[in-house]
């Protein structure tokens, strides 16, 4: 399992769709992918659940994969939220 923390820049200058680009980032990879911020926790290949989590500029988030490309999940969702 891999952990990274984070700090959300503002999505909407890099992206024109922020939440399904992240979706579409989150599925190319196996591995098992949460989002975690406060109490919240949810995976980020399901685009309703990225709705509820609402990622916003600023937000502290931590990003968590587990499975066998772990660490290139961590790198592209590292760079997708920096």
């Amino acid at each position: 399992m891999k952990k990274n923390e984070v700090i959300v820049s503002d999505l909407s200058k890099k992206h024109s769709n922020p939440i399904a680009e992240l979706v579409q980032v989150a599925c190319q990879f196996d591995s098992r992918i949460i989002l975690e911020s406060g109490t919240k926790q949810i995976n980020a290949k399901s685009i309703m659940g990225i709705m509820a989590f609402n990622p916003s500029e600023g937000m502290d988030i931590n990003l968590v994969a587990e499975g066998q490309d772990e660490d290139k999940a961590i790198e592209a969702l590292t760079e997708f939220f920096s």
